[in-house]
């Protein structure tokens, strides 16, 4: 059985893409996850990570003697080793432009990343606002995701966008948590989407797990102190 090794589910958004295309594919894995803790070269997060991977990050992929690291060479990975679940578009225009959508979303959206990090279990829109007002590349960030999913999903019908569930999808699910932790504004076609990958199963199964945590990791918390 294949095997993947991930972060907290509250905050690890690199870990939830691959756990969540999984799960919603229907194919069969062990989840390992391992605490965020600290990333210094000799915690335990670490020091587990880089007894599996040279990069000791998550997540991994293990599938017998083969590790796969990085969330879309694991895509990439499942996408061929299951190529009946169809995880990208059928269309092979649909697939190329499937896959630039991962690979932008893979190496961008930097501002995003950085002022509205993954936290499923808060409720931050007063922080949001803020950051709307004050943060012009998170405006920017949230003007291209507006572009990129209205089109798609004027052009294939939705709820997903490339009308079905595919790598896409489970590639900005965590931007939808996003979007809904800060109260970022949308349109309606986009809230509509983000309201619809959030109540797929394997996503609300990856929310479930994220809220039963309890675990308030300071180093992942800007905006927060512990309780």
């Amino acid at each position: 059985m294949l095997k993947l090794y991930i972060g907290n589910k509250n905050y690890s958004s690199w870990s939830m893409r691959p756990w969540v295309l999984l799960r919603q594919a229907g194919i069969a894995f062990e989840e390992v996850m391992v605490r965020f803790d600290s990333f210094d070269a000799d915690s335990a997060f670490k020091q587990t990570l880089g007894a599996i991977s040279p990069v000791g990050k998550v997540p991994v992929l293990v599938d017998g003697d083969l590790a796969v690291w990085d969330t879309l060479a694991i895509a990439e990975y499942v996408a061929e080793t299951h190529p009946q679940v169809g995880l990208w578009p059928d269309d092979r225009i649909d697939r190329a432009r499937a896959r630039s959508l991962c690979a932008e979303m893979h190496s961008g959206f930097s501002a995003l990343r950085q002022h509205c990090g993954m936290n499923i279990e808060a409720r931050l829109p007063d922080i949001g606002a803020l950051i709307w007002r004050d943060q012009p590349a998170v405006r920017a960030d949230v003007a291209r995701i507006e572009q990129m999913w209205t089109a798609l999903l004027q052009a294939h019908g939705g709820p997903m966008l490339f009308g079905r569930f595919t790598i896409a999808d489970a590639f900005f699910a965590p931007v939808c948590t996003r979007i809904r932790t800060y109260g970022l504004p949308v349109s309606a076609p986009v809230a509509a989407y983000v309201d619809a990958v959030l109540a797929l199963p394997g996503v609300r199964a990856w929310i479930d797990d994220a809220l039963a945590e309890h675990d308030f990791v300071v180093f992942d918390e800007p905006y927060r102190t512990k309780p």
